[in-house]
């Protein structure tokens, strides 16, 4: 057993507060947020049973994946009209450049801020 395994395995939780497993080794009945996502669930409120650690071989610290109980765990709530009307809305602000006001279909980076077009513009007003 290594010093890192080690480190990640406290199944009593008196370590970390919350039982604490190694990569790979959690027992069954326990899933992340996104496994329970693809079977169709939700936590449903419930309290983090557990979780998963492993530690960043480039930095050494550690990174923590919490596992919720599936048998406690709700279904995914349907999508209402209002729901998927304000997602459309929101989606366009993303689409939409502030500077020429359009819609170039694509989301627009941060790091930027405007449209490609109007940054090439740019860029050609300062050469």
């Amino acid at each position: 057993m290594s010093a890192a395994w080690g480190k990640c395995y406290d199944p009593s939780g008196a370590l970390y507060g919350v039982p604490t497993y190694p990569w790979k080794l959690a027992p069954t009945g326990l899933a992340t947020r996104r496994q329970l996502r693809a079977r169709g669930l939700r936590p449903g409120g419930q309290p983090v049973a557990a979780q998963i650690m492993r530690t960043n071989r480039r930095t050494g610290t550690p990174r923590v994946a919490y596992l919720y109980r599936e048998e406690l765990a709700l279904p995914v709530r349907p999508m209402t009209s209002r729901k998927w009307g304000a997602l459309a809305l929101a989606m366009l602000a993303r689409r939409t450049c502030p500077k020429c006001r359009l819609d170039v279909g694509y989301c627009i980076p941060r790091s930027h801020g405007i449209c490609g077009l109007c940054l090439a513009t740019e860029e050609q007003r300062a050469a």
